[in-house]
């Protein structure tokens, strides 16, 4: 299918992509584009690992605000903007190149479902965990990254029905909102997050609020909005509802299982390990979308429960009835990580098969000999 995307953004149509097209022009033509996206990915990657080197709970900031050194605050600015850059003009390299394939949108729209999570883990790590005076409480976390999720969902079972991308303005926003974050954080330091700002709410506050605002009152009604346009311009990809539907049981399956173990979890899991709790619905999220992405461009049917639900299932059935007593912790970090080993399996096997279907190389611009 043709790839469509349509951009409304004030803030990317007037000001970010006359920076892009600037940035474009120094990328020589013999990279690929698609080495452009995961180059961006290994930066969002690595930058998370170093800032859960040195705030492994999510405390630094709130106990010893010194912990997390100024540099890191700054790096994480550098490669936030870094990552945005490469994720904005990986798309006008291959059209430039005369390479853009099926391969580098799902590659481009996989990376970012899990990215999406990446760059929330790593901004709680300004705010820090909550210790009864400042700091944001693991629950608050947890919503907060479903939020970004749910939104990320939205635009592609919009496309799933539409076969048109409208991209979110939450995306441009947020990456410009991240790395102002960082900057702020690194040259003033974390104790700015820890002071109220206006009428008693602090800074986390308010972005909370702005990330509710944005999802509730702008971004979903876009999504049904632009849907139900589609549908009276009998434009819709699905005639039914259940087929309209279908994309979105998956994923809403997996917040309800994973909200009944963070709150029924007998050893609060959530409290104990965060970090690794968080990341772990990051990766089986991105692993439900990605299906959805595939079944999207392919013009098939999404499966109505994703393989990832049943293991969740009994995992979660074995920690909230008890079954798991001390080993629950044990339990979530082998599980984790089989899950990140799978969906990195998985990315690599699809990767590998449409790069022979198609007959071009994931990382290079050569042509593949025919066989």
């Amino acid at each position: 299918s043709q790839y469509s995307a349509v951009d409304t953004n004030p803030l990317s149509v007037y000001i970010m992509q006359p920076i892009w097209n600037k940035i474009i022009k120094i990328v020589p033509l013999w990279i690929a584009p698609n080495l452009l996206t995961f180059s961006g990915f290994i930066m969002i990657l690595f930058n998370y690992f170093l800032i859960s080197f040195y705030d492994w709970d999510y405390t630094a900031s709130g106990t010893s605000p010194g912990l997390v050194p100024t540099w890191v605050w700054l790096f994480s600015a550098f490669t936030t903007f870094c990552a945005y850059a490469l994720d904005s003009i990986d798309g006008k390299h291959a059209r430039r190149t005369q390479s853009s394939t099926p391969l580098g949108e799902l590659f481009d729209h996989g990376l970012d479902s899990w990215a999406t999570s990446i760059f929330v883990l790593s901004f709680f790590s300004v705010c820090s965990r909550d210790n009864g005076k400042t700091g944001v409480s693991v629950y608050t976390m947890y919503i907060y990254l479903s939020i970004v999720l749910f939104n990320f969902m939205c635009s592609h079972w919009e496309k799933y029905n539409t076969g048109v991308l409208f991209l979110p303005w939450g995306y441009d926003i947020s990456q410009v909102v991240l790395i102002a974050a960082y900057l702020l954080t690194g040259t003033v330091g974390v104790e700015v997050w820890q002071k109220p700002l206006l009428f008693g709410y602090y800074i986390t506050d308010l972005l909370v609020i702005l990330l509710i605002g944005f999802s509730l009152f702008l971004s979903f009604p876009q999504t049904l909005y632009n849907i139900h346009r589609a549908h009276l311009k009998k434009t819709l990809k699905n005639d039914s509802l259940y087929e309209g539907l279908l994309p979105l049981v998956s994923p809403l399956l997996l917040f309800v299982l994973l909200t009944v173990w963070v709150v029924l979890s007998p050893s609060n899991i959530l409290a104990k390990q965060p970090r690794l709790f968080l990341w772990m619905v990051g990766v089986a999220f991105s692993n439900v979308i990605c299906k959805v992405i595939i079944c999207q461009m392919s013009s098939t049917r999404p499966e109505l429960f994703h393989w990832f639900l049943f293991p969740l299932a009994l995992v979660v059935y074995a920690a909230i009835s008890g079954l798991l007593g001390r080993m629950e912790e044990a339990v979530l970090g082998v599980f984790t990580a089989l899950v990140t080993a799978a969906h990195v399996h998985y990315g690599v096997c699809v990767g590998r098969q449409l790069s022979e279907h198609l007959n071009i190389y994931i990382f290079s611009l050569k042509k593949r000999v025919q066989e």
